[in-house]
């Protein structure tokens, strides 16, 4: 196969960046194996971080309690020595086998243009991708892409123009605050005047409407105007249903997220109501080469915990290790016995 210069080679792709996968990525440098990890997310942590960062976690060995949040941040120091590539923002929607069973390759591409050629992969993706929740207004479809967007992939492309955000978490008042310096104008919709954001978010956004630099309106967005998928203005309605309207180019709703299946489901692998039947032996899909391990994957005895994805993920990194070093005998180690691994992890 001729290789291009803008396919980025990798013996490990991780699809996911939340617990499971960040775990991966440890089980995998503990036998030198390189890896990328590709989320739809803006952030590591899966839905630990994105869904609930503050809740507590009690199934992780050695923490009577842990959150989500802090989980993350402990397996970001962990993996740190290995030196792992993230991509966020971003979502794999072609996988193509380019070698056999017992030399797999695979051409993978995702929404943002990105191609990997990758040895093996894994795939940590929770229950599957996030996808955005739309929100119930009518003919809403017609204009996502350009007047609608879910997500924000590039803030340049909002360079310029009328924004209207509509939500009161995270999200909403992240975008907000990151927006507002290079947008035209910017305006806050909730539908109240309580917020679920972080605290410092929400006195930075009051401090900028309070200056007059963007707008806070109350109120629901009803439906929409324009020559679509142009937008011109949102219709809306306050409290006592008085309707109004917000003029803007980009509408950018943050309802929250659900899981889907998404592009997975057309990737040639055996599934079973929405998981993907894996082996116990090494969690490996169907496609040799092709591993699931955490909630994506079903076998008998599946616990849906954050621990038994840490244990599949080690089993799958050791079959990993004979497709990426075919002519190599992997012999275990203690971490705690060897030398060779203690200077990986910087503490010999």
């Amino acid at each position: 196969m001729q290789r291009d210069a803008n396919i980025i080679s990798t013996d490990a792709l991780i699809i996911g960046a939340g617990p499971v996968g960040l775990f991966a990525v440890f089980q995998l440098g503990l036998l030198d194996i390189r890896a990328h990890l590709v989320d739809i997310l803006p952030k590591p942590g899966g839905q630990c971080v994105e869904l609930y960062p503050e809740k507590p976690i009690y199934d992780i060995p050695g923490f009577p309690m842990i959150t989500g949040q802090t989980l993350t941040d402990n397996l970001l120091a962990q993996i740190k020595p290995f030196q792992p590539t993230f991509h966020f923002h971003d979502l794999v929607v072609e996988v193509a086998p380019l070698g056999d069973a017992a030399a797999p390759r695979f051409r993978v591409a995702t929404e943002g243009g990105l191609v990997f050629d990758a040895k093996t992969i894994l795939i940590a993706a929770g229950g599957g991708s996030f996808q955005p929740k739309k929100p119930p207004i009518p003919g809403v479809e017609a204009y996502e892409g350009e007047g609608v967007v879910y997500a924000v992939r590039r803030i340049d492309r909002f360079r310029g123009k009328r924004l209207l955000i509509i939500g009161g978490g995270d999200s909403a008042l992240d975008w907000t605050l990151s927006l507002q310096p290079v947008a035209e104008r910017v305006t806050l919709l909730h539908r109240r005047d309580d917020f679920r954001a972080a605290p410092h978010s929400v006195t930075q956004m009051r401090a900028l409407v309070a200056d007059g630099a963007m707008d806070l309106r109350i109120g629901q967005a009803t439906g929409l105007r324009g020559p679509a998928p142009k937008l011109e203005a949102v219709t809306c309605r306050d409290d006592a249903g008085a309707p109004f309207d917000i003029a803007c180019d980009v509408m950018l709703p943050f309802f929250g997220l659900t899981m889907k299946l998404g592009p997975i489901a057309h990737w040639g692998l055996a599934l079973n109501e929405n998981v993907i039947p894996v082996g116990t032996d090494a969690f490996e899909t169907s496609t040799p080469g092709i591993f699931a391990i955490g909630d994506i994957n079903s076998y008998p005895g599946k616990l849906k915990l954050i621990l038994s994805g840490f244990h599949e993920a080690a089993l799958a990194a050791q079959k990993v290790h004979r497709y990426v070093f075919p002519n190599k005998k992997l012999v275990f180690q203690y971490t705690t016995a060897s030398t060779s691994l203690q200077k990986k992890l910087g503490v010999a």
